[in-house]
């Protein structure tokens, strides 16, 4: 999807061993042959008796189900759309569709769902989002169901993805999101440098953070006037600059910006201990403190709007920024192409750290679909748990909401080769184009389109995003943490000690790197983690592990 500016805020949560974990809680059970079959017997309406992973899911009978609709700025959702009226044509199905804005969507999905006036289907939600709506039963427990769901089970099974699903179970056993799955991890972001300043002063592209330390310093040198590196991503998001920490977090095997989480799991000690007082978190920001004292980074790299940042690139006040493969193409090089006379960028691979060539682990779990439990009232349960199997999780949906009809917004160049129509632009790929993808016909849209194959994935790479995926892709996943599913008294306590703690270690990251805090003060600062309830947070996070540990052995 069109990236315009917001994080993914994809929560990398730790996988979980859950062995014996199906058997213990009945997981599946309520599906088709499983325990609860007979209470689904007179939910039936419009379902398929006999549905498998491959088949075309087409209704028995008109059937419509309300969704909220996640509206992208990118491609405002219409109601003519190519998208609705081809969905109802292969499926049978009539998706009423409830738009709300991007930047508002989250807030206004807790009021509906706290108001009960939630649609049946809620998507475009992201791990760990629906642990809110659990003890209200407000959501359905879709472990339950999902032998209902045959290529959902399909595709878990043979990307070996069930530690990942494993992960978001509630203290009861159960979950309550059906997340999008991912057949390989995909990288979005890291920084990107304009080359043809670096060959000028006989540079070459960093591959490691050492390297991208003595780049700067030699652009600082040959232009003192200017801060080499001005960055983005630090407005509407929760962690400033979310992106660069990220990625940098991740050459140091922490989790850090967008991706960071209060608790971490320590391998060689045997316990989770807290992110943001480690060793590893304080490297990352003594890393930036470095850059924004010797004036190698801008200090309003943390404050700036996106479009500041970008500017700064443009008018040749900058010469890296942070960049995913859409941005680099559509704005940082577009935009240099028409402004500055052969400039050129690239992309690097996230450059190496100590933690060496790896990836953060968890991370081929997507952002998903929560189900209303008032879906489970209907007569058309069944066939509604088909609809989604197909939509979101068969390979035939997934193409479909991604590329569209076949001779009509594309066609087949090989296997898993597509080409857009004459006339159709997605992401920029034709600017000269009459027609987009997605905001003309509906197709690309995040809301549906996400997850899927490696080759799906792979198939709207550019030569950019696919040199720069396919270094990414040999990297080791970092270990994924352990289970400690809570219990629902232990999350209102978590939650309660969670947001302080996380709020401080904002503030306090940002206070270091930017010189504003002496990094002298670190022991301080931990000491002021500890007065905001770190250790009993974590001491809660350890509990529940030894807990699962014990009732699962």
């Amino acid at each position: 999807m069109k990236n315009t500016g917001q994080p993914s805020r994809r929560r990398i949560l730790g996988a979980a061993g859950f062995i014996g974990l199906a058997a213990l809680t009945g997981c599946g059970s309520g599906g088709e042959g499983g325990e609860g079959a007979k209470d689904l017997s007179k939910k039936r309406d419009g379902a398929l008796r006999n549905y498998r992973a491959g088949q075309q899911f087409k209704a028995t009978k008109p059937l419509s189900f309300s969704l909220l609709h996640n509206d992208n700025p990118g491609y405002p959702m219409k109601e003519g759309w190519l998208f609705w009226k081809e969905l109802t044509r292969r499926t049978g199905v009539t998706l009423e569709a409830t738009p709300v804005p991007l930047s508002d969507y989250e807030k206004k999905r807790s009021l509906l769902i706290g108001a009960g006036d939630a649609p049946l289907l809620i998507p475009k939600t992201y791990p760990g989002a629906e642990t809110a709506f659990v003890s209200s039963g407000a959501i359905l427990p879709v472990s339950e169901y999902v032998d209902l769901m045959p290529n959902f089970r399909d595709k878990v099974r043979r990307w070996n993805l069930q530690p990942e699903v494993d992960s978001l179970r509630q203290s009861d056993g159960r979950y309550y999101l059906l997340p999008g799955l991912h057949e390989k991890a995909k990288s979005g972001y890291s920084l990107s440098f304009r080359t043809d300043v670096l060959d000028r002063h006989g540079l070459d592209l960093p591959t490691t953070w050492d390297e991208v330390y003595r780049t700067l310093k030699a652009l600082k040198e040959e232009y003192p006037d200017r801060y080499p590196f001005s960055d983005r991503w630090s407005t509407n998001t929760p962690f400033p600059a979310g992106a660069l920490f990220q990625y940098l977090g991740q050459a140091y095997g922490v989790r850090a910006g967008w991706a960071y989480l209060n608790t971490s799991w320590d391998a060689k000690a045997g316990k989770f201990v807290f992110t943001g007082a480690t060793d590893a978190y304080r490297q990352v920001v003594e890393y930036l403190h470095r850059l924004v004292a010797e004036k190698l980074m801008d200090p309003e790299s943390f404050t700036q709007t996106d479009d500041e940042a970008v500017r700064k690139l443009l008018s040749e006040k900058s010469f890296a920024i942070s960049a995913n493969p859409q941005e680099l193409v559509q704005n940082y090089r577009y935009n240099l192409g028409k402004q500055v006379e052969g400039a050129t960028i690239e992309m690097v691979p996230v450059p190496l750290g100590p933690a060496g060539p790896v990836v953060l682990g968890g991370s081929r779990l997507e952002n998903g679909v929560m189900i209303s439990s008032k879906a489970l009232d209907g007569d058309d349960f069944v066939a509604l748990m088909q609809f989604v199997d197909w939509l979101w999780y068969s390979d035939a949906g997934q193409e479909f909401s991604k590329w569209g009809v076949e001779n009509t917004t594309y066609t087949r160049s090989g296997p898993g080769a597509y080409e857009l129509e004459d006339g159709i632009s997605l992401m920029g790929s034709d600017p000269d184009a009459p027609k987009d993808l997605q905001k003309d016909f509906g197709f690309h849209n995040g809301v549906f389109a996400y997850g899927g194959s490696w080759a799906l994935a792979s198939s709207s790479f550019g030569p950019d995003e696919k040199k720069f995926q396919e270094v990414m892709a040999r990297r080791e996943p970092l270990p994924t943490d352990p289970p400690h599913p809570l219990r629902s008294e232990e999350q209102e306590q978590a939650t309660l000690w969670d947001t302080p703690l996380k709020d401080h270690v904002t503030q306090n990251t940002l206070r270091f790197a930017l010189g504003k805090r002496p990094l002298s003060e670190w022991d301080d600062y931990v000491e002021e983690l500890r007065a905001k309830n770190m250790d009993r947070f974590v001491d809660l996070h350890n509990q529940a592990h030894e807990r699962f540990k014990e009732e699962t052995a």
